[in-house]
């Protein structure tokens, strides 16, 4: 069941009577409604009231208002503010602009603007690769989107996927000290997005397409990479399967299996699924059975479309049909990136001996993990709240940073695996455990393994032509 965690985080400014119970009933009040407190400050003190503020964590916006009923319900109190502490932060946005250089007289002017940087400009101009030396293009990357499907939220359009946009260029200057800038466009035309990223490509050396629908987006991705001499890199797509493949490794690991030898069930065959199947099969797994909304995916369903006619030539040996049910039985490792509560206990106890779950659905999972955890031996999810988060910021930025390093002008599988090994090389065996297959996103150690890993299987793949 989901428990209530900073995602939705309030801060309650309530009045009450300065009396020796006050603090133990606001807190109890808090509590008695399911809230999670974490903190309780005093701001002002009177001889008979007080003023406090009370930080907790909730399920909701409505459990938000209960718990605030409940407060201003308690004898003397009045609530005086309620704060979401998540919009608090998102106030004026995430990110700025600050200059590298020092503009402190005429002399600096003259060298950052007018008329020094003429000269620069010239240099560029006869020689343009000279921009990546010269300019910021060394160092960043634009951060592209439609706004056609942004986490689980769908098809909000461009302004409202710019929080998601921010909070990306955000974590690429945290974990790889990489400036990176949200470019949300006004169009979900394909042929108007691969025109405008062209367009502004020159700025960038690299380019991060992040929550544009499928099939639309395998297209986009592919003409670009045709098109620019950058990096062209999908998130949704190869950010997930680097970290999915990492992952398994390490699962694999602690059940002593060899992926030759598994048979891998991916339910959900849009972006993310598509990636992780094309991934696995570089590790020769026994076999993949991919499955859609519409049963597993075989050559014989028809109305296939492109990409999934592409996973089904790759996929499914033996040609099984059927539901999500019937394919897991017998199955080494579920991956789920899909949809909420498709299965049970029940179905994970069909799976073969100490099965791997990675149900990656978010926020709500393909089968809550403590249900899986009756009969799997390792389970991961996408969520903060339990162990084993399979989350992509332990790739994309190591991924840019190895790219950009080594003046990257593409990406192609062999670097996403290198990435996906250096994650997994993070945990040693003194580390590992079921409960723990992937390092912490906040393990310092492992943005830079991923970006040397990724820079050397660039240059590797570039001398060899």
């Amino acid at each position: 069941m989901p428990v209530p965690g900073p995602g939705y985080s309030i801060t309650v400014r309530v009045e009450a009577p300065a009396s020796a119970s006050a603090a133990g009933d606001l807190t109890t009040a808090v509590g008695r409604v399911g809230g999670v407190l974490t903190a309780f400050d005093v701001v002002e003190s009177h001889a008979d009231a007080i003023v406090v503020d009370i930080s907790a964590n909730v399920l909701s916006a409505d459990h938000a208002q209960d718990i605030t009923a409940e407060l201003d319900g308690l004898p003397g109190v009045r609530v005086r503010k309620v704060s979401d502490r998540t919009f608090l932060i998102h106030l004026g946005g995430k990110i700025e602009v600050a200059p590298k250089v020092a503009l402190r007289n005429r002399d600096d002017l003259s060298r950052a603007y007018t008329p020094g940087v003429a000269r620069v400009c010239q240099a560029i101009a006869a020689n343009p690769e000279d921009a990546r030396r010269l300019t910021i293009k060394r160092n960043t990357v634009a951060v592209v989107t439609d706004g056609s499907a942004v986490l689980g939220l769908g098809n909000i359009g461009p302004a409202a996927a710019l929080p998601v946009m921010e909070g990306k260029a955000a974590l690429f200057k945290k974990f790889a000290g990489v400036d990176a800038w949200p470019v949300c466009l006004d169009t979900q035309d394909t042929e108007e997005i691969i025109r405008t990223v062209r367009a502004l490509a020159p700025v960038y050396a690299g380019i991060n397409l992040e929550d544009i629908a499928a099939p639309r987006c395998f297209e986009i991705e592919a003409r670009l990479r045709e098109a620019l001499d950058i990096p062209v890199f999908h998130d949704d797509q190869h950010g997930t399967a680097i970290v999915v493949v990492a992952a398994l490794r390490n699962a694999l690991r602690v059940v002593n299996k060899p992926i030759e030898k598994c048979k891998i069930v991916v339910s959900g065959v849009g972006a993310a699924g598509s990636a992780i199947i094309r991934l696995l099969l570089h590790k020769n797994p026994a076999d993949i059975v991919a499955v859609d909304i519409d049963g597993i995916v075989h050559a014989d369903r028809g109305n296939l479309d492109d990409n999934l006619t592409w996973v089904a030539e790759h996929t499914n040996k033996d040609g099984l049909s059927g539901s999500l049910h019937q394919a897991l039985v017998g199955a080494d490792v579920f991956i789920g990136v899909s949809a909420p509560n498709l299965f049970g206990a029940e179905q994970v106890a069909t799976m073969a001996d100490d099965a791997v779950v990675f149900a990656l659905a978010n926020p709500d999972p393909e089968i809550d993990p403590l249900e899986a955890q009756k009969h799997a031996a390792v389970v991961a999810t996408g969520r903060s709240d339990y162990p084993n988060q399979i989350n992509n910021v332990l790739a994309f930025p190591g991924v840019f940073r190895g790219l950009l390093d080594a003046h990257a002008h593409h990406i192609d599988d062999e670097m996403l695996i290198a990435a996906a090994n250096a994650i997994a090389d993070v945990v040693d065996d003194g580390r590992l455990n079921a409960s723990f297959i992937v390092p912490s996103v906040f393990d310092n150690a492992v943005a830079p393994a991923v970006a040397e890993a990724v820079k050397a299987a660039t240059r590797r793949v570039e001398a060899a032509g």
